[in-house]
Formats: structure tokens, C-alpha cells, sequence
């Protein structure tokens, strides 16, 4: 099978040829350049009505030197997510040849292509995917049919981001290679002293408008911009790599693929290698040339789809702006879902064997005076693919705020461990053990716990507290009363909350929803059946919490990418 991709969100105006049976790829691009400032929609989209004829020329040309009239088997093209106006020329442009050709038509997202460039050229078999790119960010993992959003970015795209901040000192688009290069000056000529800047992680979903903004003010004070670059860089690619992890710690997948134009980026590349070897995961990122926007990707997932008959009559071919990657049904793959790996000593196993979380190891130790019950001891390992600096920081302030916070939480009725001894310097604590598994573990079975926890961040709430990181990871089911309780205790006593680091004090109803929307989101993304999880976990909440949390929960989950 040969297809004929074409691509045009965007920027840049792109043709490919892709031989399924050689497994190669031909790509023909020509990119829009504004004369300032970012991307102007008008400007990329008389680009693209100009640019797309000649690219789409040359590469049938090539096709059909080589392999005749007959060259093209089905043609792709990007449905979405993009600019309206590019994206309805790209789509004009294969109806055309689709209908000429007399071949079949696939639409393709763009965000799921740069997943599947990955994981095609890799191997890997279930891989968490991050893509970063201008205007999104995003972990997605194979499950149930679909690719699911793991986390994702609540505001600006991670390339957006950046370019808010090149934007406002003057410096041409695109941003981003400027600031790596100033970067990387900054390391090499100074000790890299790192300018403190916002770090904001919640669950797995990250926000970027803050550092943007503290980075634009920083310029303003008279920082010097390379300092800035080396900054912004080190936090921005440190929180795509610490949520990359907890996604891993999560799901319980040994593999992860980079992709979107920002993957480009030498020090993002080296973080994300350093967190995986030091996992023992694997980790894939493709050649430059199908990182950034390209019909490369568009061709080869194209032929993926042709070949499950996975194609649209031309005149149901209509272009989505707004189309999501969770949106997309699978139809070319099969499989387990990427939160099915779970084996024995595995990070999302649910046992009490040993093991490495996202932040930290931790272990399982017998009292000393043998009465058979058991303590945890939970150490926040060093991140060599942090700032040393940052990674200080991070890991003293959350070993405080989890060893404080989880005794708030317990006297404010929600069921914790007892917090026995912190050691702030080193970064550990000394934990009662509770109960037998995580509820990622039995998340199928787990709708009563699901109504608890409703119930217990609702009282957290109550009391000023978000917890930060409320996955089904972070919830302890099997807990066992002591005997002078056991009389009195209720279906709530049976579930605990677990690890407060990223837990903090407000009585904010954004920070509050955004708490219900990072349990639902470990929720969708690893559940056979999530909406009765979820049904249960929000009555919960209403039955003790404030409605007003619930209704802006659905604001919050509109906030993610083209919702």
C-alpha cells in the first residue's frame, strides 16, 4: 500500500509518500514564516492555499515516476486540530485527489499521528505517549478502544508557552530553538543558577500561563534573557517529565514516545531519557523530521486506517478544528490497554511488595515489637533530570507539606496514615501502613471506595485542604479498623488517602474542582467502566461537599485542549 499524506494545521505546508511495503517515507514541506510575532491565522492560511499545490505536485510526481499511474492507494489528509482555514484548504486539496484518483479517504488526527509515528518507528507495543508541541500538550496511553488523555496542559500549549515569552522580548517566530540556543550559552558560561520560577503539577495535569507570565515579568526586572531561557527550560521540561512519570507509575507501562515540534528540543530529549533509565522503562523519540508538522506521520497512520477500511466518504470528509485525540475510535490496533501493566513488583501492581512510585521508594517494614503490624518507609529519591537546585527544593518541600498535611487531613475525619517521623533533610517519612492495595488495582470493582473518596476529598475541602494528587494510585482500599473501632466503623473507614505532597492550604473552588478532575481523569484513563466510578465518586461528594465545586469541575474539564 502507498498513501498520499497531507498535512496543514497550522504552519506548514507539507505532501508525503509513504510505501508501506518498504516501510519509507518521502516528505516534501514548505513552511510559513511570519515577519513578526507568532503565527497570523490569515497570512498561514493564504500560505497554505499557495504552498499546498506544489508540495502535493511534487511528491505525486515522484510517486508516479516510480511506480506509475497506479502509484497512490488511498490518500490522508489532517482532519484536526488546526486552524479552520488551513485546515478546510488541505481538506479541499484531497477530496480533489481522493475523487481523481478514484481512491479511498482517510481523516486523520494530527495529535494521534504523532503518537503513532512513534510507536511505529519504536516498536513498542503500548507506550505513554507525550506530545508537546506549540498549541498542545498532552500524555496519552492506549485504552478501551481509544487513546486517552492521561494529563494534559489546562492552559497554554508547552510551544505556545515559550513563543508568549519570546513574543514579548522581541525575537522572531518560531521561539523556541532561539531559546534552547540561549540556553545552552547560559550553561556553558556560568554555573547555572537557576531563577526561580513557577512549577505547577497537579496530578497529571500541568498549567503553564503562570511561568509564562513570571518569565515575561523577570525580562522586565532586568534579568538577563539567558538566564531567563535556561529557567524557563528547566521548569517547563521538568514538569513534562515528572508528569510523564507519574503516568508510567500510574498505568504501570514500561515504554514512552515523544512527539509534537517541541520534542525537538536536545534538553527535553535528555530529561525524559534520564527518568526513563533510571526506571528501567524505554524511550523512543523520532528523527527531527517527523517531530515537527509534517505529512510524513499523516501518511503512514493513513495507511494504518486504509488498511481496517478505517475511511470517510468524501462528502462526510468535513475538517474538525477541535479534534480531540481522546475522540479518535482506534480501528487499526488492538490489544491491552496501557493501564494493564501490572505484574508482580510492578509500580502499579496494588501489592505491598517494594517498589518505586513516581517520586519516591518505598517500603514495607515489620513493627519492631513484632506485634505483626507493619510501617512504611517512603523515600523521595533524587531527580537527576531535575535542576540539582530545583530538585532540592522540590523534594524538601513536599516531604514537609505531605508529613504536615497528612495529619491535618486525618483530624479533619479523612482516614490516613499516622505520620511516625519525617526526616526533612533526607527527604523520607515514616508512615503506618494502611490497607492491602491501591484502588488502581481494583478500580473495576472499586465503586463504593469511589463514593468514599468523593466523601473524603469533600472533607478535605471543608477543612482549606486540596489534596494535589487524589489518583487511584493515592487511595488505599482494605483498610482494616483497630479493634476499639471495628464496632463503629463505616464504608468510609475502608478507604484511606494517601501521599500529600503536592497537597497545599486554599479554599479556592478551582482548586477544589481541580481536584475532582485529577481522580476522574486516573479514573477514565484505566477503568473497564469509568462512568459508574465516577457517577459514584461525584454523589459522594455532593452527599458531604459543596455543589458549587461540582459545577465548576464542568467548567474545568472544558478547559482541556479544543474542548
Amino acid at each position: 500500500m502507498r498513501v498520499l499524506g497531507i498535512e496543514g494545521t497550522a504552519w506548514c505546508a507539507s505532501a508525503a509518500l509513504y510505501d508501506a511495503e518498504a516501510d519509507s517515507v518521502l516528505i516534501e514541506s514548505d513552511p510559513y514564516e511570519p515577519d513578526s510575532g507568532g503565527i497570523h491565522p490569515r497570512e498561514a492560511a493564504e500560505h497554505m492555499s499557495e504552498a499546498i499545490p506544489g508540495v502535493v505536485d511534487a511528491v505525486l510526481t515522484a510517486a508516479e515516476d516510480e511506480h506509475g499511474p497506479d502509484a497512490i492507494d488511498a490518500v490522508a489528509f489532517s482532519k484536526g486540530p488546526g486552524l479552520g482555514p488551513c485546515l478546510r484548504t488541505v481538506g479541499t486539496a484531497a477530496r480533489s485527489l481522493a475523487g481523481a484518483l478514484d481512491v479511498p479517504l482517510a481523516g486523520v488526527n494530527h495529535m494521534v499521528a504523532h503518537l503513532e509515528i512513534g510507536r511505529h518507528q519504536s516498536g513498542f507495543e503500548n507506550p505513554v505517549c507525550l506530545n508537546a508541541s506549540g498549541a498542545n500538550a498532552h500524555l496519552l496511553g492506549y485504552h478501551d478502544g481509544r487513546y486517552r488523555v492521561l494529563g494534559e496542559t489546562m492552559d497554554a500549549g508547552v510551544g505556545n508557552a515559550i513563543d508568549k515569552f519570546t513574543r514579548h522580548v522581541g525575537w522572531d517566530h518560531p521561539g523556541g530553538p532561539k531559546v534552547e540556543a540561549a540556553a545552552r550559552r547560559y550553561a556553558e558560561e556560568h554555573s547555572g543558577d537557576l531563577l526561580d520560577l513557577p512549577y505547577v503539577v497537579k496530578g497529571m495535569d500541568f498549567s503553564f500561563s503562570g511561568i509564562s507570565s513570571a518569565a515575561n515579568d523577570a525580562y522586565d526586572d532586568g534579568v538577563p534573557v539567558e538566564k531567563i531561557c535556561f529557567s524557563l527550560q528547566e521548569h517547563v521540561f521538568a514538569m513534562l517529565t515528572e508528569v510523564s512519570e507519574r503516568a508510567l507509575s500510574l498505568t504501570g507501562a514500561d515504554e514512552i514516545v515523544l512527539g509534537g515540534g517541541v520534542a525537538q528540543n536536545d534538553r527535553l530529549r535528555e530529561m525524559l531519557a534520564s527518568m526513563c533509565a533510571e526506571r528501567g522503562a524505554r524511550f523512543h523519540a523520532p528523527e527531527p523530521r517527523f517531530l515537527r508538522d509534517n505529512a510524513g506521520m499523516i501518511a503512514v497512520l493513513g495507511a494504518k486506517m486504509a488498511r481496517a477500511g478505517d475511511t470517510v466518504p468524501i462528502p462526510e470528509s468535513a475538517i474538525d478544528p477541535n479534534f480531540r485525540p481522546d475522540q479518535v475510535p482506534v480501528t487499526w490496533r488492538s490489544g491491552e490497554s496501557v493501564a494493564r501493566g501490572r505484574g508482580p513488583g510492578s509500580d502499579a501492581d496494588g501489592t505491598d511488595a517494594d517498589r518505586r512510585g513516581a517520586e519516591a521508594t518505598v517500603e514495607f517494614v515489620s513493627e519492631a515489637d513484632g506485634a505483626g503490624g507493619r510501617r512504611v518507609i517512603k523515600r523521595r529519591v533524587p531527580k537527576t533530570y531535575r535542576h540539582p537546585e530545583l530538585d532540592r527544593t522540590l523534594r524538601r518541600d513536599r516531604t514537609v507539606a505531605e508529613a504536615r498535611l497528612t495529619s491535618e487531613a486525618r483530624r479533619a475525619g479523612v482516614p490516613t496514615p499516622l505520620v511516625h517521623d519525617a526526616d526533612v533533610q533526607r527527604a523520607t517519612l515514616t508512615l503506618q501502613h494502611v490497607g492491602d492495595r491501591d484502588l488502581a488495582a481494583a478500580v473495576d470493582e472499586g465503586t463504593v471506595h469511589a463514593r468514599s473518596v468523593g466523601r473524603h476529598l469533600a472533607r478535605l475541602h471543608a477543612a482549606g485542604i486540596v489534596h494535589g494528587d487524589p489518583t487511584t494510585r493515592n487511595a488505599r482500599v482494605g483498610v482494616r479498623a483497630a479493634p476499639q473501632e471495628s464496632a463503629a466503623a463505616t464504608e468510609d473507614d475502608r478507604t484511606a488517602l494517601i501521599d500529600f505532597g503536592l497537597a497545599y492550604h486554599t479554599g479556592h473552588v478551582e482548586d477544589h474542582a481541580m481536584d475532582l478532575h485529577v481522580f476522574e481523569g486516573s479514573v477514565r484513563a484505566t477503568a473497564t467502566d469509568p462512568e459508574p466510578l465516577i457517577e459514584a465518586f461525584e454523589a459522594g461528594y455532593a452527599a458531604v461537599g459543596d455543589e458549587g465545586v461540582l459545577d465548576r469541575l464542568r467548567d474545568v474539564e472544558g478547559r482541556g485542549r479544543y474542548r
